[in-house]
């Protein structure tokens, strides 16, 4: 993973041709270093050899992170021929890495990708593929995420019949699943159908095997199949509920933890960091979906809020009171 020392030394590496992640980071966050290990495995791996993750620390370059529009730590930006094309903002870990697979795969090495918030277009080969090439890539698409399905169109829109009734069914299902446009690529739309026995479109695959067509997908769902099959886009309470208990200690704040941008959150960072105790914290202005979605959730209409274990401690009110009383660093282990 190459560390960034200066914007000159970031503008050189993106003259990289194939995709690009980078990890915007906050030395002092925990998450970070979650990050940068799912990072350095990815590195291992032989079949994202065209890959070059790069980390750049954001509050020592504030002007390539300000250029990214970069709020918070972590953020993971997605570049190819020097643009952006995809981000993950938090600890997304299943996401960041789906999206890294999905980009590496459809990038086909060299090429430039065009952003999209369910489906990112196909780029062509310079070269003719070989069988051998080609099916790789049909084996690196089909695993790019959890759910793939190979349609004539995107999801916002389909371009045949058959295309429409499938999408429709997978966002009634409120499934998780990303698209491939095979009028975009004729080699995987001619492909596929010998790759996978199936002659017709769409093609649904789920975890790399495939399901099947419309046909088959409408009996699944008459016998209540579909249902278990198709992984669920994550709901605002479950995305809380993960978001509360990412650290044993979570904050959930105006700014960040080395700069408060409200006296309240300056001074609940002040007494956290008199305890000595480790503690992650989240910027709710970086999130309007969390910081309203986090008031009806643990029914507290005020920031910051400071959770332990999952479990609300409360604001600063409470964080002085136990203080004063000097319960604040068991409390702030779950010991009380």
């Amino acid at each position: 993973m190459i560390t960034i020392q200066s914007i000159d030394h970031f503008i050189e590496t993106c003259k990289h041709l194939g995709l690009i992640v980078v990890h915007f980071y906050a030395d002092w966050a925990e998450q970070c270093k979650v990050l940068k290990n799912v990072f350095e495995e990815l590195e291992k791996d032989s079949g994202l050899n065209h890959v070059l993750f790069l980390e750049i620390e954001a509050e020592t370059h504030p002007t390539i992170a300000a250029q990214y529009k970069v709020l918070a730590a972590p953020t993971i930006i997605y570049l190819m021929g020097g643009k952006q094309v995809d981000r993950v903002d938090g600890v997304y870990t299943r996401e960041i890495v789906e999206k890294v697979r999905l980009h590496a795969a459809l990038a086909d090495d060299l090429g430039n990708l065009q952003p999209s918030q369910m489906t990112t277009k196909p780029v062509a080969p310079r070269n003719p593929e070989t069988k051998e090439e080609l099916n790789a890539r049909l084996r690196r698409l089909i695993t790019a995420a959890p759910v793939m399905l190979f349609m004539k169109g995107d999801p916002n829109t389909p371009k045949c019949g058959f295309s429409r009734q499938i999408v429709n069914i997978l966002n009634e299902h409120n499934a998780d699943y990303r698209t491939f446009d095979i009028l975009e690529d004729e080699a995987v739309r001619q492909g596929l159908k010998e790759f996978s026995d199936w002659p017709t479109y769409p093609q649904l695959y789920v975890n790399g095997d495939l399901v099947g067509g419309l046909d088959i997908v409408k009996e699944m769902v008459d016998s209540g199949e579909l249902q278990s099959l198709l992984p669920k886009k994550q709901s605002l309470e479950d995305r809380l509920k993960r978001l509360i208990n990412e650290a044993d200690i979570m904050v959930f704040m105006k700014g960040s933890k080395d700069s408060p941008k409200c006296g309240f959150s300056r001074q609940t960072m002040d007494i956290l960091k008199e305890t000595g105790l480790p503690f992650s914290t989240f910027d709710i202005l970086a999130d309007e979906e969390v910081r309203q979605g986090l008031k009806t959730f643990s029914d507290w209409p005020t920031y910051p809020q400071v959770y332990v274990k999952g479990s609300l401690i409360g604001g600063l009110d409470i964080i002085k009171e136990l203080k004063e009383l000097g319960e604040l660093t068991s409390s702030l282990k779950g010991e009380s």
